[in-house]
Formats: structure tokens, sequence, C-alpha cells
């Protein structure tokens, strides 16, 4: 688990900013910054005093809330080129953060794999313990189907002696 930084977002940061994103980002990317993001300021997980954690949290809640909404982020995107439209030959103002790295799947821990295995053992005692008390009880384990008994039944009421030809007479 990440330790969570010294300070929260800075209040008057952009959303990209606040979630660590260029301006470009992608729905997943936008996804994947917010749960990390949100992993490190929540209240329960920070070491932030909890009212500056539910605030830093609560501002990326918002910031995430608008971003994941594309009529709300194209609205967002529009107001923020004209906030930081370059005046009289001023520099315009780059959003861009450092591309943040895909995830990259971890392998399962000790505790996960002893729940995987009390699972699997749960799992197969269950259906011992099922098969094994039907067949005390003299259950049926395997039923045919009707159709089968039907078509069984069809053809042993059919004499085969009906398809032999009878041999023919010697005369003699």
């Amino acid at each position: 688990m990440p330790s969570p930084p010294p300070s929260s977002p800075l209040p008057s940061a952009s959303h990209y900013e606040l979630l660590q994103l260029p301006v470009t980002a992608s729905p997943q990317q936008l996804r994947q910054a917010f749960r990390h993001l949100s992993k490190v300021y929540h209240p329960d997980t920070t070491s932030l005093p909890p009212s500056q954690a539910e605030e830093a949290f609560r501002r990326l809640q918002q910031a995430y809330a608008v971003l994941n909404d594309p009529e709300a982020r194209r609205a967002y995107d529009a107001r923020l080129q004209a906030r930081s439209a370059p005046a009289a030959g001023a520099a315009p103002v780059s959003f861009t953060a450092a591309p943040r790295p895909d995830s990259v799947r971890r392998s399962l821990s000790g505790g996960e794999w002893f729940a995987l295995l009390l699972l699997g053992l749960a799992l197969v005692l269950s259906l011992v313990l099922g098969i094994g008390l039907a067949w005390m009880r003299g259950a049926d384990l395997v039923r045919w189907p009707s159709w089968w008994q039907e078509l069984q039944a069809g053809q042993s009421a059919v004499d085969p002696a009906a398809f032999v030809s009878p041999a023919p007479a010697s005369e003699g």
C-alpha cells in the first residue's frame, strides 16, 4: 500500500492536476488514477487529519465525477481553456503530467492462496457429502431421461425374428 503524501491536493488545482493526469487522459487512465488516489486520501487509510482527509477525498470524488461524465468534461475543458487563454503574449499553460505507468498484475499473496485452498476444499467436501448422503439414502444418482426409457421399451416390443427373412423351403 502506498504511503499517503504529507499534504492533501492543492485546493486551487484543476481536476486534472488533482488526479495527476494530462488533459488528454483516457477514461481508463482516469479510473486508474482515481482508484489509486482514493486509496491514498481515503479518511480510513490516510495519516492526514480527518477533516483534511475528508476534504481531499471529497475534491477527488468531485474531480472524478466531472471528468468521468463526457458532457461535463467537455464543459469543464471549455471553461479551463477560457480561463487559461494566453493574455497579451503570455505563454499558454500546459496541464500535462508525467505519464502514469499501466497497472501490472501482481501475484497472489500467501493468504489469498490459502483462502483459495479453503474454498476448493469446501467445494469438494460439500460435493462428497451431498453425493454420499444421496447414495446412503438409496437415491438414484444417475437417472436416464424419459425419452431413453421409451426408446428402450419400444425396441424390446419389436420381435427381432420379424426382420429375418424365412429360409427357402427345400424341395426334395
